[in-house]
């Protein structure tokens, strides 16, 4: 096929699209029958309806070939151990009583069986239940959800290409079930499961399927020549099928590396790339295999995690090259578009000048048949679209925003000193205890406090003036003197004000920082039903007045024990905002420290002697391959302890980080030199504190013993018991008693009931070392 014709074939498609809905019509039927208001039959016509809406947007739109199975009601990732009959056994016969609420409880937990556990989606704010498997494990194919959404959307008159996770990206990303070894190695059951997927592409090609995506992102990561072989096995079988749809297997967030000839040579029909970040990569590697002979290409040539307008010219020169490199190739975002909001168009406090440089999903999809139409026919026939996007590009280019010389010189004028604290840890450490004088295991909470109805409902009422400034405020001091007055009560340690001020651990300082953008409409998924409004990192950072002193300091005045002032990271506020592409990160997270260093600063001054700057997304931005991290992290660490050095020996730092795995990053979060650490640790069964153990970490820590991601509440003994586990890594004088991370999701009576029993739990363990 020639250059020209494969261009003429171009044809514009999307791996996966936002599941909420405009007005997130699925979370308030899924939280709506979790509490009884909704029946099951409404539940599912409420999916069904916002899948069918979804498809007819992106047919319409132009998009020549939709995706299905890419919608859950909680994870794909879960939905996958569903369709292989992974089922924990702990969660079986609540599955064979009532599949949908067996499935919610394999992702909420029950109050008598723990749920899955949860991680991120590589290196994204997606959180995935991990799937856990072990020698014992015995697959079976279901394919009825996916046939169904199939059958939907032919049933409109629509191309729809299954999407699937792969087989080999499923199993690298399970773990060993509880009770299994800790060596066992799930990718050892490919042979197991291979035929289950076998049987689930025969049932789709039965039901209509012509082509099938299997999603592999996991060999964007450094694999090992066993896992390369892996998937070498795992395509040559799904490819020698007599009966199966096309399969075109896809890749995304990185480059293939060496996986990419072992995926070339497989007997399957296409592949998909990533060629956004990874361009010059992917194409050197494509090159360099002789291209893609008789198999179709789809690429990723439009940004899929982040939400600035495609530089089409570029996109357009990256694809031009791409034609004489496969049989075929489309046009398509980098990844699933599940990780941007839905519409800019529904920004209304967003000026119009500034809305011109975004582009949600579906300003994306109008991108990638803009240039699917560019590809097939010519610049000549989208000049008035290439026009446009010269001239929204030059906006952002030049505008006053992205450039502030203040902010730039200050920068600049950072010394290595500045990222250091002035006193070794052991002296910190023993001025921290005369100071603090706290007790063997301080008991403490992540910061946040359950976010009610009240509270939001209040803030509702500012913004619609239903309520003035001081009647706002006055309700959330006393919002914050009922939460110090419970902490009090139930025998906490050190206490937190609970953040009723704050909509989101990120947005709140957005807000208050120039240079960032906030989105009233702008919901992504991070976890089940929990969406958050990522703000925009679109100029130079800077701080023009206190952020959180003022309700630290009157929490503080409430009582006499210690109040933690609350920070958001460095890394984190970049991690989980739509971050500037227009210069290096490093760079960001320098001005986004400075900012924060002033805040952490003026905290001390007010008489705040605990400061906590919570981190959750360091380990969550670590680059996929293991050659880019070191510059990652030294620029990552430096950051945050930009933030927190200019502290005095007797002013306590603390930090947090949550569902990641940590073993990685055990070197940084030493580095970070934070005086205590509070991680997730419950659902891993305090994996991450033999990992400390194991690195010889010298502060303290805090492994949660509450796993607030579920609505369970785990009893005293159940608090103990881990707290027994965490001694065996961290001696008691440097373990903490905490949950896993904040508390904002959750309601009172769970709240109140798991944190007395967390307390109880710390002083039968205080009791017992006393007695030893």
């Amino acid at each position: 096929m020639t250059a020209k014709s494969a261009a003429a074939a171009a044809r514009a498609t999307v791996y996966g699209y936002p599941r909420q809905g405009q007005s997130r019509e699925l979370k308030k039927a899924i939280e709506g029958y979790w509490k009884g208001r909704v029946d099951a039959d409404a539940l599912r016509a409420t999916a069904t309806e916002l899948r069918r809406t979804n498809w007819r947007q992106l047919a319409g739109a132009g998009i020549h070939e939709v995706p299905t199975g890419d919608f859950s009601y909680y994870d794909h990732v879960l939905d996958t151990s569903v369709m292989v009959g992974a089922i924990p056994e702990r969660h079986r016969a609540a599955v064979e009583a009532d599949a949908l609420d067996g499935y919610f409880a394999m992702a909420r937990g029950t109050q008598d069986a723990a749920p899955l556990e949860m991680t991120k989606w590589f290196d994204t704010n997606y959180h995935y239940l991990v799937p856990e498997l072990g020698p014992d494990t015995v697959f079976t194919a279901d394919s009825t959800r996916q046939v169904a959404e199939l059958g939907q959307a032919l049933a409109l008159g629509l191309t729809p290409r299954p999407v699937l996770v792969g087989p080999v990206t499923y199993l690298l990303l399970a773990k060993p079930a509880p009770g299994v070894a800790a060596d066992f190695d799930p990718l050892t059951l490919l042979d197991r499961l291979l035929p289950v997927y076998a049987q689930v592409l025969t049932d789709l090609r039965t039901a209509g399927a012509e082509w099938v995506q299997l999603d592999e992102p996991a060999l964007v990561q450094d694999r090992t020549p066993a896992e390369l072989n892996a998937a070498a096995r795992a395509y040559r079988d799904l490819g020698g099928l007599t009966d199966r749809p096309k399969l075109l297997v896809a890749s995304y967030f990185d480059r293939l590396g060496d996986a990419l000839p072992v995926l070339a040579k497989a007997p399957v029909e296409g592949l998909a790339l990533d060629f956004t970040e990874a361009a010059a990569a992917n194409l050197d590697a494509l090159a360099a295999v002789g291209g893609l002979p008789g198999k179709r290409l789809v690429a990723g040539v439009v940004n899929g995690r982040n939400i600035w307008v495609n530089d089409l010219k570029k996109s357009l020169a990256t694809l031009g090259t791409l034609l004489g490199l496969a049989d075929r190739v489309d046009v398509a975002a980098s990844c699933s578009l599940l990780h941007v909001p839905l519409d800019a168009t529904a920004e209304r406090d967003i000026e119009p000048q500034i809305l011109r440089w975004l582009a949600f999903a579906r300003q994306k999809t109008a991108e990638i048949v803009t240039l699917a139409k560019g590809l097939g026919g010519g610049t000549d026939t989208i000049a008035a679209e290439l026009a446009a996007n010269r001239a929204d590009l030059a906006s952002r280019a030049g505008s006053a925003l992205t450039h502030d010389p203040a902010v730039r010189a200050r920068t600049a004028a950072v010394a290595a000193t500045d990222a250091r604290r002035c006193q070794p840890y052991p002296e910190r450490a023993a001025a921290q205890r005369a100071h603090l004088r706290l007790p063997l295991l301080p008991t403490t909470t992540i910061g946040s406090f359950p976010q009610t109805t009240e509270l939001r409902t209040a803030r509702a009422d500012l913004r619609a003036g239903r309520i003035d400034r001081a009647g706002y405020e006055e309700r959330i001091r006393a919002e914050i003197g009922e939460v110090i007055s419970f902490q009090e009560k139930t025998g906490l340690d050190v206490l937190v004000h609970g953040e009723a001020e704050r909509n989101d651990m990120v947005q709140y300082f957005a807000e208050q920082l120039t240079g960032y953008l906030a989105t009233q409409h702008g919901w992504v998924q991070s976890y089940g039903t929990r969406y958050v409004r990522p703000p925009i990192l679109a100029g130079d950072i800077s701080r023009p007045e206190a952020m959180t002193v003022r309700w630290t300091t009157y929490a503080q005045s409430l009582t006499t024990k210690p109040v933690k002032g609350m920070l958001t990271g460095p890394v984190t506020m970049l991690a989980w905002s739509f971050v500037r592409d227009d210069q290096p990160l490093a760079d960001t997270a320098r001005q986004v420290a400075l900012a924060l260093r002033d805040e952490v600063n003026d905290l001390e001054a007010a008489g705040t002697s605990v400061i906590q700057v919570d981190e959750p997304a360091l380990r969550e931005t670590l680059p996929l391959r293991a050659c880019d991290h070191p510059e990652y992290l030294a620029w990552a660490t430096e950051a945050f302890r930009l933030t927190t050095a200019g502290v005095r020996p007797d002013t306590q730092i603390h930090t947090h980080m949550c569902y990641a795995e940590f073993g990685d990053i055990v070197q940084a979060i030493d580095d970070l030199d934070a005086d205590v650490i509070s991680l997730e640790a419950a659902r891993s069964h305090m994996q991450v504190a033999r990992e400390l153990a194991g690195h010889g970490y010298p502060r303290e820590a805090g492994p949660g013993v509450y796993d607030i991601h579920s609505p369970r509440v785990p009893g005293a003994d159940e608090a103990a018991a881990l707290l027994r586990k965490g001694l065996e890594a961290i001696p008691a004088e440097r373990l903490w008693v905490n949950p896993d991370c904040g508390l904002k999701t959750r309601a009172w009576p769970e709240t109140r009931a798991s944190l007395e029993n967390l307390v109880t739990a710390a002083r039968t363990i205080r009791t017992e070392l006393s007695a030893s």
